[in-house]
């Protein structure tokens, strides 16, 4: 099976970081998520439930940055793609990549981050 949803890039500010002034306040964070499962059945019958809804994803994602208020990007990322898998257990295995977009650092970088992947 090579099937596969992609979300790509998005955006929630949120409390992440060891650092106070990040602490503080929110910051800029960008999500990818890749979902691993066959959407054959779905399409074929043009049928939303025969696949993951991937705007209730999406609001899962947004939902565990927010509330999470991390340390650090591993966790968050660890915890978005277990949440994904036990929110549907069609998925086969889930990607997810956050970056922070304004990391703070004086080098001159677009952002700084992480990706796993979990599979069932």
């Amino acid at each position: 099976m090579n099937d596969v949803i992609e979300l790509r890039t998005l955006r929630v500010d949120a409390i992440i970081g060891v650092l106070e002034k990040e602490r503080q306040r929110a910051q800029p964070l960008a999500f990818d998520i890749d979902i691993h499962r066959s959407f054959a059945k779905a399409a074929k019958n043009d049928d939303l439930t025969k696949t993951t809804n991937y705007a209730e994803v999406l609001t899962l994602a947004s939902r565990i940055a927010l509330e999470g208020q991390f340390l650090l990007l591993e966790t968050l990322a660890t915890r978005v793609a277990n949440a994904i898998l036990e929110f549907d257990a069609k998925v086969t295995s889930v990607s997810v990549a956050v970056r922070k977009l304004l990391p703070p650092v004086p080098e001159d970088v677009a952002s700084v981050g992480v990706r796993c992947t979990r599979r069932r």
